[in-house]
């Protein structure tokens, strides 16, 4: 199993607006995680596009170290976060000689990328061929 970090820190977005392009490719495959980075209108995709495609060469390189195999279609999302960074105060000159605080808030979001394991691809086979697991709650009638 390989396992990629990316980490970018002190980017001029705000956690929130970033958090919101995070949670679109979250869980998601690499390539198809790219291919929605692309296309999202909001002005934080950049980056996290940038931190994606960083986090996929991480795998490559990590995997060519370890002379093991590496198929980008592998590769998943398997953890996403915005952390908040660094808070940027500027003042503003208001009416009758008031400073109007002006906050600019920056991020430190981390894109965390792996192979899936072997329990997981078994997991997922079994999703497939329709075999379902059930578990009987207790009580119920």
């Amino acid at each position: 199993m390989v396992e990629s970090i990316a980490r970018v820190k002190h980017i001029r977005v705000t956690p929130t607006k970033a958090r919101r392009v995070v949670n679109l490719i979250r869980g998601k495959q690499a390539v198809e995680a790219l291919a929605i980075l692309k296309f999202a209108p909001q002005g934080a995709s950049e980056p996290v596009y940038k931190l994606v495609a960083a986090a996929m060469a991480n795998a490559k390189v990590k995997a060519d170290s370890t002379n093991s195999y590496l198929d980008e279609q592998d590769l998943f999302v398997s953890e996403a976060f915005v952390d908040e960074g660094t808070t940027l105060k500027r003042f503003q000159p208001r009416a009758q000689g008031r400073a109007f605080q002006i906050l600019k808030r920056t991020s430190h979001i981390t894109i965390v990328l792996a192979t899936p394991t072997e329990a997981d691809v078994e997991k997922a086979s079994a999703r497939s061929t329709g075999t379902k697991t059930t578990a009987t709650k207790a009580g119920k009638k």
